[in-house]
């Protein structure tokens, strides 16, 4: 991989942030009735007030310009049991939704079945982030689903679960 220009490379960028464990999710929009979506780590929390969060969709994605344009999204919250989930909605050029449940939510964003909690947002703010874009979504409607479901994580660059559960 080609050195960042910092000393260090690519590579053990991806390592050592890969000591970071997180969960996984996935953000879905609605546009012109057709459902987008894709998986994605890099979801935070930003401000409780006012009720702010934070995704960073790459800029490769082709189902982030459908998500941004239609001005909402929704960040499905997968639980251990939904790697499945994951893989599907990883992969480009495929209908992901196909063989999945979901329903619209309040933006009309999908809320996909057996999720363990979504957070429904608008769309605040969009900036520049290297190869990523950093969305800033306000929060329009929140639930939890089943709150005894373990998260799905991601760890050195596999799928796990949380040992407590």
């Amino acid at each position: 991989m080609a050195d960042t220009g910092t000393g260090f490379d690519a590579r053990e960028l991806r390592n050592t942030m890969g000591q970071f464990c997180t969960g996984v999710v996935i953000a879905t929009g609605c546009l012109d009735g057709e459902p987008a979506g894709f998986a994605a780590q890099s979801f935070t929390s930003l401000s409780l007030d006012p009720p702010l969060v934070g995704l960073a969709p790459g800029k490769t994605s082709t189902s982030w310009p459908k998500i941004r344009d239609s001005g909402s999204f929704c960040i499905n919250v997968l639980g251990a049991h939904q790697k499945a989930i994951c893989d599907v909605f990883a992969q480009s050029g495929i209908d992901k939704f196909a063989e999945f449940s979901w329903r619209p939510g309040v933006t009309g964003a999908p809320v996909l079945d057996g999720v363990i909690a979504y957070v429904e947002c608008d769309l605040e703010a969009e900036h520049d982030a290297g190869d990523h874009t950093v969305a800033v979504g306000r929060i329009r409607d929140i639930r939890i689903l089943d709150a005894d479901a373990p998260p799905l994580l991601f760890f050195r660059g596999a799928y796990g679960r949380f040992a407590a559960f």
